[in-house]
């Protein structure tokens, strides 16, 4: 694909997705739905400003709106970078290796390339778990028509979270420097942790209000 993958139509990339070449990955993947997480937020958000029934908290639907567009822009741009942090790595693991000096070499930029790519993803899960936030209070507060929307937001925002940490690592595995990786391991986990606990709270939350 030509020009950066958040600018591609949806046909276009999937079918980059779908193909051989390393990327978009998973990781594009895990930033592409929290994009749409954090845009049926707004949705909710949306729907809401303007009804007289909702007027005491419209001002922080509005505030959630400009969040929400903020974190949909910043996610989609993690597409790209996401592919671009992998380049480096996919180019190490060509380097010649048959010497000492080569062998030292290739190890050398693999671990720099590890760390690079390791980096986005996580990134990835500290946007997406910002956008669970907002899921939460487009449920508590939105509109009851469009609850559903924050509800869907939440599961698709937990996918991309729990995507988004096997591409940390599924990196920090093959790190030299195991003290690094285990710090970003934990971090990771900690993140999981209490965002997929999030999610689901936010899931069961709309799916009372859609039942009630």
């Amino acid at each position: 694909m030509d020009g950066r993958f958040e600018d591609s139509t949806l046909s276009g990339f999937t079918e980059a997705l779908a193909s051989k070449a390393p990327v978009p990955g998973g990781g594009g993947a895990a930033a592409l739905s929290g994009a749409v997480g954090a845009a049926l937020s707004s949705m909710t958000a949306s729907l809401t400003i303007g009804k007289k029934k909702y007027a005491d908290v419209q001002p922080d639907m509005e505030k959630l709106l400009e969040k929400a567009e903020e974190l949909r822009l910043g996610l989609l741009d993690l597409i790209s970078r996401d592919a671009e942090a992998f380049q480096p790595l996919a180019e190490a693991y060509g380097l010649p290796h048959g010497t000492p000096k080569e062998q030292e070499r290739k190890e050398k930029v693999m671990e720099e390339a590890l760390h690079k790519a390791a980096e986005t993803p996580y990134q990835i899960m500290e946007r997406t778990a910002e956008a669970l936030v907002l899921a939460r209070e487009a449920a508590q507060k939105g509109s009851k028509i469009a609850v559903s929307d924050a509800g869907c937001a939440a599961v698709i925002l937990e996918g991309a979270l729990k995507a988004a940490s096997l591409n940390v690592f599924v990196n920090t595995k093959l790190m030299k420097d195991r003290a690094f990786a285990g710090e970003l391991d934990r971090k990771t986990e900690r993140l999981l942790a209490e965002n997929v606990a999030l999610a689901e709270d936010v899931y069961r939350l709309a799916e009372e209000k859609v039942h009630g």
